[in-house]
């Protein structure tokens, strides 16, 4: 049920049905021309690029920058894949084209404040801030490199076609004998060896061999060394002048590692996140966003993907994943309200506590003056076990509010389906 999709460590996305979904997020993302600059920093090739907000910065970058550049590549900033074949809720089509270098004003101004959409962005689209204008740079060959994180060799493996440019799904399912796959002892590190045989996966028609190697070294280093989750280059491709370039990437950092990576976390870009996502944060709560109507707080992980299990069992579907925590105050448990509210598809409230170091009588408390402080337009449904119960169920009785209490798991997931109004 529920339970796969809170495992998994990739972000918005299609599943294998093709259906939209979200899923858990436990990385930063930032934008291409950050990644860019990062990488220019560990010596990786990349196009030259600037990335612009305004026509004025449009004018001027064109001026300083690209005098003498007949043509330029403008590509929109979101934080989303497929922006090629997305579409502008204006009815421009893709966000990356390739013109003259005199109608890049134009098509900036077409693209910057406007909504673009793409397979990954679901219907709602995303504002594109930036444009990121680059050289138009000659390619002779496409290929697709990635590192990621592998479970089953417990470090980092990296992934290598001689085909890039598209789909590495398509690619996979079409060709799986073109994927090389090449784990690196994360105690050891990457070695030439290592490097070479990711080389030979990539299958370089024009680029030097042993400069290629020292490339690949390089991604590595940065991967580690920036604490990433995901170094993705669609395509790393071979230039008229023998260079591998990194010619659109994708890089991910881990969330935990923000507290020695806060030169790269200062780089995140909260409005192109879901905004309770970020509230959620700021309050130090655990929060997802789902599709679903009943808005769940709880505290762990694991009572989360019960509920959220037990309220689809029942004909219902959850909005969100809320995990409060073993110690959270009375005000975390009111700003938990607060963002669960403001989900106007949230049409009833389930919360499921079970009280260890998280005292029920703390819930009950923060419960009780969220209800007041956010004016409660939709049934809150209560379900408390555990220590200091008793003391909580008082103060929710005595609180003379409309909540629903409820004995067990089960019977608060009935409840909270009915109130819902979905079955």
């Amino acid at each position: 049920m529920v339970r796969g999709l809170v495992n998994k460590l990739v972000s918005r996305s299609l599943n294998v049905a093709g259906k939209w979904q979200q899923q858990q997020l436990r990385r930063l993302n930032i934008h291409e021309y950050q990644g860019a600059e990062l990488m220019s920093k560990y010596g990786i090739n990349v196009p030259k690029g600037v990335a612009v907000g305004s026509i004025e910065e449009v004018r001027k970058t064109i001026q300083d920058v690209f005098p003498k550049e007949n043509e330029l590549v403008v590509k929109s900033q979101i934080l989303a894949g497929g922006r090629g074949l997305g579409t502008f809720k204006s009815g421009l089509k893709g966000g990356v084209h390739i013109v003259k270098t005199d109608q890049v004003e134009e098509l900036a101004g077409k693209m910057l404040g406007q909504i673009l959409v793409t397979k990954q962005t679901g219907p709602q689209g995303k504002v594109v801030s930036k444009v990121y204008l680059c050289e138009k740079m000659s390619l002779v060959n496409e290929m697709y490199f990635a590192i990621t994180l592998d479970r089953s060799s417990a470090g980092p493996i990296i992934i290598a076609c001689r085909k890039g440019g598209t789909s590495i799904e398509d690619l996979a399912e079409k060709f799986p004998d073109m994927i090389v796959k090449v784990p690196i002892d994360v105690f050891q590190g990457i070695t030439d060896e290592d490097a070479a045989k990711v080389v030979d996966g990539l299958a370089p028609k024009v680029a030097d061999r042993n400069a290629s190697i020292e490339q690949v070294k390089k991604l590595y280093k940065l991967f580690c060394e920036c604490d990433c989750t995901l170094l993705e280059i669609n395509p790393i491709a071979e230039t008229s002048d023998n260079q591998l370039v990194a010619a659109d990437a994708k890089l991910n950092f881990d969330d935990n590692a923000a507290f020695r990576q806060k030169h790269i976390f200062a780089l995140r870009d909260a409005t192109q996140e879901d905004p309770r996502e970020v509230a959620a944060a700021k309050a130090d709560l655990n929060y997802i966003g789902l599709d679903g109507e009943i808005g769940c707080m709880v505290n762990g992980a694991g009572l989360a993907m019960a509920t959220m299990d037990i309220i689809k069992l029942h004909g219902g579907t959850p909005a969100n994943f809320l995990d409060v925590g073993g110690n959270a105050s009375e005000s975390q448990v009111v700003e938990a309200f607060k963002i669960l509210t403001a989900d106007d598809k949230v049409k009833a409230i389930l919360v499921n506590i079970f009280g260890g170091i998280m005292k029920c009588d703390i819930i009950a408390s923060g419960i009780v003056n969220a209800a007041k402080e956010v004016s409660l337009k939709v049934p809150v449904v209560v379900r408390l076990e555990g220590t200091n119960v008793d003391q909580g169920k008082r103060i929710l009785k005595e609180s003379g509010m409309a909540l629903i209490t409820a004995e067990d798991l089960d019977d608060a997931a009935e409840k909270a389906v009915k109130a819902s109004g979905t079955c």
